[in-house]
Parts: structure tokens; sequence; C-alpha cells
């Protein structure tokens, strides 16, 4: 019996990116960002203990080669994570010129990107005007609110009471190459809003946007506002056969778990899940008792990146490592015999870093039930050779690490 679990920590990145100095946050170059090491190290100085305390506790994920990939990776010391690795392990490389989503997730599915992506640039207005248009006859609104760079979550604090009076759609936009439209559940409509996003989506796919994203949130003005997990994502296709193409033409299932569905637009992907990351590890669970033989679980695990990481959060993010290790660990006592469970990442998000986007960074490669062993630097696109040829398949891009 063989099955995969390609499970993917969403920034979770571990420094060393030879090219960080062609990325910025604000004016700050990538250089030098490293997700878990910085995190690892403001623990261990007792800086990091809201809702938590000490130095950075992983057992799990150490055991498998954590702390290993990240010195292996970028140098750095790892305070708390100085396990002799159980696992196999290495650290990876993003080739794609870009640390958004689909980039990350479509290269560890085998596909580098084959594009530069668009981005809209910094500044207000910062949308052309016959995108701004475009918004708002498929919104049937006389304009639209934000039209800037911002974060998600100040943006909706900032606009949301002007959103509800108005009933204008607030549009923003970030570093990576997105179109987010955030509007309210009730006042505008959860429906209305995907729909406009959907029908959105091929102008922007267009332009090489790579995702019109849909931010629905609730509250008011007097108790605060808070998006809520109904997001959705209408991103570009992949334009060549992916992991997930290549498991299901060879007769396999392909489980998605979190928003792996959208990344995809649900290519070659039989079923999906969605919700909060404590609902979509009880999918997980559930899933290392019922994915059959030939199968892959492809999975991703959100809120490291959005509700941290984005943030700048750095206790909030040792609180979610934390109790992912724990339940890593109790899903890898279901395991059988044949599976392999492949844990990684698709760029980082440093929150102790300038700004509030991803960081460039290499990313752990950690691997569960084949025995101990070290993969060394490896590329995004090996993690799909190497979950093909674990399931029989011959993979047509990378190279299988084990």
């Amino acid at each position: 019996m063989a099955r995969v679990f390609l499970v993917v920590m969403d920034s979770v990145g571990c420094g060393g990116a030879v090219d960080a100095d062609r990325f910025f946050n604000e004016a700050l170059p990538d250089s030098g960002a490293n997700t878990l090491a910085h995190i690892a190290q403001t623990c261990a100085e007792g800086h990091a203990d809201e809702g938590r305390s000490g130095p950075l506790m992983l057992p799990h994920l150490d055991g498998l080669g954590l702390g290993a990939a990240v010195r292996l990776a970028s140098g750095a010391q790892t305070p708390g994570l100085a396990a002799t690795p159980t696992g196999f392990w290495g650290a990876a490389n993003e080739r794609s010129p870009g640390k958004d989503t689909p980039s990350g997730h479509w290269e560890l599915a085998g596909l580098p990107v084959p594009w530069d992506w668009g981005y809209f640039p910094k500044g207000s207005p910062c949308f052309p005007e016959d995108l701004v248009a475009k918004v708002c006859e498929l919104a049937q609104t006389d304009g639209i609110l934000g039209n800037c760079h911002a974060s998600g979550t100040v943006i909706i604090n900032e606009l949301g009471a002007e959103h509800l009076r108005s009933g204008w759609p607030i549009c923003y936009t970030s570093a990576d190459s997105v179109f987010q439209i955030a509007a309210h559940e009730t006042h505008f409509g959860l429906e209305r809003l995907i729909d406009l996003c959907r029908a959105l989506a091929p102008s922007l796919h267009a332009m090489k946007i790579g995702r019109v994203i849909a931010r629905p949130f609730v509250g008011d003005a007097e108790t605060g506002f808070e998006r809520t997990t109904n997001r959705r994502d209408f991103a570009i296709a992949p334009p060549e056969p992916v992991l997930t193409n290549w498991v299901q033409d060879a007769g396999g299932a392909v489980l998605g778990v979190g928003k792996i569905g959208d990344i995809f637009t649900m290519a070659g992907i039989d079923s999906c899940t969605k919700g909060s990351d404590a609902k979509l590890m009880q999918d997980l669970h559930g899933l290392a008792e019922t994915a059959p033989d030939g199968s892959l679980t492809f999975a991703n695990f959100v809120e490291f990146d959005s509700l941290y990481g984005h943030r700048r959060d750095i206790a909030g993010y040792a609180r979610a490592l934390e109790w992912f290790d724990r339940e890593i660990g109790a899903f890898m006592q279901k395991m059988t015999p044949g599976d392999l469970l492949i844990l990684t990442a698709d760029h980082g998000n440093d929150p102790s870093w300038s700004g509030t986007d991803h960081t460039r960074e290499r990313v752990p490669v950690l691997c569960a039930g084949v025995g101990p062993g070290e993969a060394g630097l490896i590329d995004f696109v090996d993690v799909a050779a190497t979950a093909a040829a674990h399931l029989g398949i011959m993979p047509p891009r990378g190279r299988s690490f084990l």
C-alpha cells in the first residue's frame, strides 16, 4: 500500500535564499530573512511569551530534521531545535520569480512558473481606470474603496464603516500578484462577493495577475470587523499538468485539504475540504484512516501566514507552530506501512522582518515513513518528483530525493 501526504506549512521558511536580495519588504531586501530561525531565537530570548513561554518546542518536527534543515539552508543558530534527525530531511530552493502562494505551490507540484507575474504599483490609486470601471460595472456600484496596497485586516478596520454606508467594495493589493476584494457577508452579500470575483478573474488573469481573492468579513464599527473563513481564491490555472494531474491520470485519487483546490483551480483534484486550520487538521487526521491506496493528499495550513506572519506576530506564530507539532505527531502515529508524509513550505513570512509581505527563503523538507537520511539542498520540483515516484509514477520534471 502506497499513499502520499504532502503538507504545506504556509510561509514556514528557513532562510538562505541565494536571490533574497532581489526581493523586498518596503525598502529592505529580504537578505537575512529567516522565519524559523528568528522565531526560535526570539523565543529563546524570552521575548515571545504571550500565550506560551520559553524556547520554541517542536519535538516532532525537530526530530524529523527541522533544526538541521534550517542550519543547512542558512547556517543560522536554532536554539531549542537541536535534535539529531530520525527522519529524512533537506531544504529546498525556489526557482520561480515570485515569493507568493501560486509560485510556491505550482513549483512544489512540479511546475516552475513560466512567466513573470503582473503586479500593481505602489501609491494610490494603484489600479488602472479601466479595471476600476470593470469592477463597478460587475458590482453595480458607482465606485470602489481602497484602490491601494494594504494589509487586509487593517483596511477593513479603516474602511469597513464606509463600506457599510456606501455599499462600495473594498479593493486592494499587496506585494504579491493579487487583486483582493473585501466586502461584508451580510450587507454586501457573500454570494454576491464571490460572483463578483469569479466574473472579474478572467480580466485579471489576462494581465497575469495570479489571483483574485474574495475576502468576506462580518461585524460593525462598534464591535469591530473580522474576516471569516469563507475566503475564495480565483487563480490562474497551471498551463501544464502538475503533480495532481500526474496522480489522477495514473488512476490515483487526489484529495485536497485547505486552499489547494483554489490554488490549482481544482485541476486534477477529486475533492477538497476547507475551513480553519483546526478543522483542516481534523480532516487530515481523518484521511490518515480513509485515503485509499495510491492516493495523494495535498494539504495547506495557511494560518501561520495569514494570522501571524503578515501581522508580524512572533508569539502567535510560535504558538501555531507548537500546536501544529503536537497535531502532526499524533498524525504520524496513524500512518501505515507504505505511507509517505512530506512536510514543507511555499515561501517565508518572517514575523520579525520589515513590512508585512512574504519573505524570499528556502524551505524545509521533512519526510516521515521512509527512515532517516539527508536529501541536502534540493529544488521545489524535487518534492513533486519524490511524491510521484513513491506512487510508482515517472515524474516529467525533477528527481526523487529518496
